[in-house]
């Protein structure tokens, strides 16, 4: 059976990319109904965020030998199918209810990264990794607009609790239409290859520690990770709260840096194979979201919609848009036939950024009063980026 070409394979991972991120984040985006429903505080939304990411770390760690042993499709509908089911336990009105959909999403979550990394790295010439990488990682942003678009209208109309198990629905049909890939795409599937608790939450992590590229790639996803989950997090409160901007304005601002990223993740992805390279095109978007997170607190001091646009735009495009070209650069790093195992590895420093960063910003932002100032801090992890870039680089250039 002759494999799928790259643009079939790119579609499909896009498609699942797509829809666990819609699974994510359907019920943030309906938070204060849901809080109503169950009587507690919408803001325990970041307790939600924050037990999903961890599912989704320790599941990114083991999806290298679940590849490895039932093929990465395989793997991505077993990813969907747990997204669906932790979507439904959602929709069931109980705090604790809530948190077990949580586990089970970010475990469903946690190994669709990796599946997709190795798949892309076997049909994608080396030439057009970034872009393509680039390609399906706008996954991530698009499943938040889908969520943000669908979940609430479809709330309206049938309830929450129905719009959850829709979207589960959604979920299933996904894991369904992929399967005639299956044959093809999980022919180097190795049913011998042993699956254990130890050395499969330490074995990618050995991995990426016994090659300092990787470590540095995993490091830096680790610091770009807490400006990415900072801005979509803090975004509209910081609106909101710093500028006295409504929260309808607010939120279609956040939909639109959220589209920026989407672009972003196209244009740097093109730009990394074109013109720059992924290492300095890393560098180039660390020292663009070092530039905003300064410029941002000064927005409460210009009125201008348009300016504040423009520069929350930029910051989207650039805190969201980086993941591409770092996933594509794992993947070329990766000892042959070993990028899943490599990006599980790296991934777990990412989520890793995701359960940490949150609480420090919203720390940061507790003790000057200021969001703005919270943003203007995450010139700290940026600079430490650019600094592990350029004290590596010739590290990644000695890699093949």
């Amino acid at each position: 059976m002759s494999s799928p070409s790259t643009t079939v394979v790119l579609t499909a991972t896009l498609a699942v990319q797509s829809l666990v991120a819609m699974c994510l984040i359907t019920l943030p985006v309906v938070a204060p109904a849901v809080a109503e429903s169950i009587g507690i505080s919408a803001a325990y939304v970041g307790l939600y965020i924050a037990i999903a990411y961890a599912g989704a770390m320790t599941a990114s760690l083991f999806a290298g030998g679940v590849v490895r042993r039932f093929g990465a499709i395989r793997a991505s509908q077993a990813g969907l199918v747990l997204c669906a089911i932790g979507v439904s336990v959602c929709a069931i009105a109980s705090p604790i209810a809530s948190a077990i959909g949580a586990l089970l999403i970010g475990l469903g979550y946690g190994p669709i990264t990796p599946a997709s990394s190795h798949l892309l790295a076997l049909s994608t010439p080396a030439h057009r990794m970034s872009f393509v990488f680039s390609i399906k990682q706008t996954g991530v942003p698009l499943g938040g607009v889908l969520a943000g678009v669908v979940v609430p209208g479809l709330s309206g109309i049938v309830g929450w609790q129905s719009a959850f198990l829709i979207v589960a629905l959604t979920s299933l049909l996904c894991a369904l239409c992929i399967q005639p890939l299956c044959a093809a795409l999980d022919a180097d599937k190795n049913p011998a290859h042993r699956l254990s608790f130890g050395n499969g939450l330490a074995g990618p992590l050995r991995l990426v520690f016994s090659h300092r590229s990787l470590a540095v790639l995993g490091a830096v996803s680790f610091l770009f990770s807490i400006s990415q989950v900072s801005l979509t997090t803090y975004m509209v409160t910081y609106l909101h709260e710093d500028l006295s901007i409504g929260l309808v304005v607010a939120g279609f601002i956040l939909a639109i840096a959220q589209m920026a990223g989407v672009a972003g993740r196209l244009l740097w992805g093109y730009m990394s194979d074109r013109f720059l390279g992924p290492i300095k095109m890393l560098a180039c978007l660390a020292l663009l979201i070092g530039v905003c997170a300064l410029a941002t607190p000064l927005l409460k001091y210009m009125n201008m919609y348009w300016l504040i646009l423009i520069v929350l735009s930029i910051f989207g495009s650039s805190a969201i848009g980086w993941n591409g070209v770092y996933l594509a650069e794992v993947a070329r790093q990766a000892p042959a036939g070993q990028a899943s195992v490599a990006t599980g590895g790296t991934l777990a420093m990412t989520f890793l950024g995701v359960v940490v960063g949150p609480p420090l910003f919203g720390l940061i932002a507790t003790l000057t009063g200021s969001y703005g100032a919270a943003f203007a801090s995450l010139t700290v992890p940026v600079t430490i980026c650019l600094w592990l870039l350029w004290r590596y680089r010739a590290t990644f250039a000695a890699q093949p």
